[in-house]
């Protein structure tokens, strides 16, 4: 049964159209995915199909009976109401027919009649066909799955953030349960665990679907069709996301073969042709005159623009990069504590934990924006940070974005070198005139990526990158940082990001924190494979346990075909040469400490014991690192 279709839809703001002459069929059961890099009109044409917006041309038809309904990326919600009210809106007709089958039952007991109970009889198995008799416990699982507590199902929606806001109104129209759902960025303000939940919550849920998502994983687990929203038509591909990139990949490549094809026919023929038009063979060079006016151009499928990001080369950094001692953080209640935690150079940590869990203070508290409440942290021999705040905080409104990434530490460099950047993040043209305040969040979040590879830091520190960036800037940033030879730390929901960067995560959960090696689906493998293990490989934190760092790799007396590296290959040279560096590092440290007059100064011998210590610990790292290159290389 088609629930909603559309034909030759056009819309056009400016002097070019969004888009023109799109058409689609919705039918019961689809599930789909529209995707399309950011500006395609993803979110115009949702709103068209939703009624809130109307067309330059085209049309809309939908059965007088289907519902459709929208979730926006912005909602706007009545003030005066609790979270409660505003989930349970979305089942009013339910609660309207609880209340007229306790009226019809109170009608009944005082003055039966068959119209009464034929009435009354309808309703009760309306009811019992909806779960009408489970109604507040409906409510309460869709807002607990959404990540809310339930002390908090009754505040007033104006003490929620937006990101709840939004979360209530998701909540809202899951309950409402249309025949169509347009769901436009559903998973933003998602912790990990709550997008899981809304993900088998969709797979299993009734009505027809449309989503916008540029979670590469949600898409894969809940679409079973794709659209590609191009400015002059709907390109559908079957199956999940990563068949539509599969599939999309395939038939590029066929159309192109074709393609090819097709030119080498036409300059034979044309060759034919130029030969023979004035010969004996001109009614022949005449005919395929005639074929070549008949042949049509053949569709070629272009690809996205993927911005080459890349973070240039940093200067190198010691073994250690940041080391942690024994530290926690809180502010009403504690978020962590007694958390022990060094990152190594070359790692790409990313930190996982629901919503409120202290994700954010943990990157500010270890790049020195917060102070520990106790312990300490410190950064390694030569280590230089950059930072990715999630607010985009860090630029002035009123900075054109050329001068928006300009380095403190470089105010000499030209706007030509500047402009040379943006364009790697994909921002080009005037865009780079705009003052940053006036530009998209997409934009925003670009020129803050390329701010930082201008500081040119060998340390990374990455709150929620992948905000406003569709499919293919995350593309670009991926590459880019798997290209990084710095060190990088991040927090972020995409699990698909974290799946091609990271190569350990930190689990921050409820009552500890624990890393573990490898991406996220490595994470998850281990998780489902010891599910009853209390003890992963590398316990960061615990509050039932004392938190033990890393110890450095004690080598294996085994045959060396059979060891496993622990750490990156290198050349053992060039760890010899970062091994004396280290030494005169300590040289230097133990004299400083020998002066009679640094022990008066406490502030400044606790900072060179503490330089004296990170040294030690690295060279202990260095030694074992190049045993092993020693033996394996």
């Amino acid at each position: 049964m088609i629930l909603l279709s559309a034909r030759d839809l056009t819309r056009q703001f400016d002097s070019e159209p969004v888009f023109a002459g799109l058409g689609l069929e919705i039918r019961a059961g689809d599930r789909v995915g529209l995707v399309g890099p950011n500006g395609s009109g993803k979110t115009t044409l949702l709103n068209i199909l939703a009624g809130l917006d109307e067309p330059d041309t085209g049309a809309i038809d939908t059965p007088r009976t289907v519902r459709v309904g929208l979730l926006e990326q912005q909602p706007n919600l009545a003030a005066d109401r609790t979270l409660w009210d505003e989930a349970a809106d979305g089942l009013q007709w339910l609660y309207e027919l609880q209340r007229e089958a306790e009226t019809l039952a109170e009608q009944i007991s005082q003055e039966s009649s068959d119209t009464l109970l034929r009435r009354y009889d309808t309703v009760h198995a309306t009811l019992e066909q909806h779960s009408g008799f489970q109604i507040d416990h409906r409510v309460a699982e869709v807002l607990e799955g959404l990540g809310f507590e339930a002390d908090e199902f009754h505040r007033p929606l104006t003490t929620f953030s937006g990101g709840q806001q939004a979360r209530a109104s998701l909540a809202r129209l899951l309950l409402t349960d249309p025949d169509v759902m347009l769901l436009d960025e559903p998973t933003n303000h998602l912790d990990i665990a709550a997008t899981e939940w809304l993900e088998s919550f969709l797979v299993r849920a009734r009505p027809a679907m449309i989503l916008v998502s540029h979670d590469r994983f949600f898409l894969d687990k809940v679409v079973t069709r794709v659209l590609e929203l191009r400015p002059d038509r709907l390109d559908s591909y079957s199956g999940n996301f990563s068949a539509y990139r599969r599939q999309r990949s395939e038939r590029q490549e066929r159309l192109g073969k074709q393609a090819r094809k097709q030119q080498a026919f036409v300059a034979r023929t044309e060759d034919f042709i130029r030969r023979n038009q004035y010969g004996q063979k001109h009614k022949q060079a005449a005919d395929r005159v005639r074929k070549l006016e008949r042949l049509g151009d053949i569709e070629q499928i272009d690809n996205f623009s993927v911005p080459p990001m890349t973070f240039g080369e940093p200067a190198r950094s010691g073994e250690i990069v940041i080391e942690a001692i024994e530290i926690s953080k809180g502010f009403a209640e504690p978020l962590f504590e007694d958390l022990t935690l060094r990152v190594e150079r070359g790692q790409r940590l990313g930190i996982l934990g629901p919503n409120g869990s202290g994700k954010t203070t943990l990157l500010k508290t270890l790049l020195g924006d917060l102070q520990p409440d106790q312990g300490n942290v410190r950064l390694g021999h030569n280590v230089e940070l950059a930072y990715f705040d999630q607010g985009i905080d860090q630029i002035p409104d009123d900075l054109d974005l050329v001068e928006a990434i300009r380095p403190p530490n470089n105010p000499d460099v030209n706007p030509g070198q500047l402009r040379s950047l943006l364009a790697r993040f994909g921002l080009t043209g005037d865009i780079v005139l705009q003052n940053f305040g006036h530009c998209s969040g997409g934009e925003q979040s670009k020129t803050a990526l390329a701010r930082l590879s201008a500081l040119n830091a060998n340390l990374l520190i990455l709150d929620e990158p992948t905000n406003h960036l569709d499919l293919w800037a995350r593309d670009g940033l991926e590459r880019a940082l798997c290209e990084f030879a710095g060190t990088v730390l991040f927090v972020t929901h995409d699990r698909f990001f974290i799946d091609q960067i990271a190569t350990h995560v930190l689990v921050i959960e409820e009552d500890r924190c624990r890393i573990y090696d490898g991406n996220y689906s490595q994470y998850l493998a281990f998780r489902e494979n010891n599910e009853s293990d209390t003890s992963p490989p590398h316990p960061v934190s615990s509050s039932q346990a004392a938190p033990k760092a890393r110890s450095v790799p004690e080598p294996v007396e085994n045959d060396s075909s059979q060891r496993t590296r622990q750490f990156p290959y290198r050349k053992a040279v060039e760890i010899e040469a970062e091994i004396a560096e280290a030494e005169l590092r300590k040289e230097e440290l133990e004299e400083q400490m020998a002066d009679p007059e640094i022990h008066r100064d406490t502030d400044r011998m606790t900072r060179l014991v503490g330089d004296y210590e990170i040294v030690q610990d690295e060279l202990e790292m260095l030694m074992a690192h190049w045993e092993e290159s020693i033996e394996l290389n």
